[in-house]
């Protein structure tokens, strides 16, 4: 049995879990550890594939679970930590419903936000609607609506 290893966490191609990922684990516990920072690139697809040996669909496949969640984004020159902006707090008033769901094509560039990231919805007493990047929004209800 042949085990690639980060730190404690390995690749084993016999195990029940897909290598795949497996190999999107090692990447997010590096993300998350602040060995991959915002902005920064990820290795290439040939050097996971080095490195693990493990196939180029399986290093696809993991970069692509990781876009799916938004830690990512993917550019003509590979891919990067996605950062993620300052939070941005927005006050919604009594009675306004915030919903979530996934952007349009047109809506994810238009807020500027990575593939895998929900969009809020948020819709006032008065139909007024607005989406936010869900990724970067706090919403802050009223005093009235938090009493309720």
């Amino acid at each position: 049995m042949l085990l690639r290893s980060f730190g404690a966490m390995t690749i084993d191609p016999s195990a029940d879990r897909p290598v795949y990922k497996q190999l999107a684990d090692l990447i997010r516990a590096r993300i998350e550890a602040g060995e991959y920072r915002p902005g920064q690139r990820l290795p290439a697809e040939s050097d996971y594939v080095a490195e693990y040996g493990i196939s180029r669909d399986s290093v696809r496949r993991a970069i692509a679970v990781l876009r799916g969640e938004g830690l990512i984004v993917t550019e003509l020159r590979g891919s990067r930590v996605r950062d993620a902006g300052e939070a941005v707090t927005v006050p919604i008033a009594p009675g306004a419903q915030v919903t979530a769901r996934m952007p349009t094509e047109p809506e994810r560039r238009q807020l500027g936000i990575a593939e895998g990231v929900p969009i809020l919805v948020v819709t006032e007493p008065d139909g007024e609607t607005r989406k936010l990047p869900a990724d970067r929004t706090i919403i802050e209800a009223s005093k009235e609506q938090q009493e309720v």
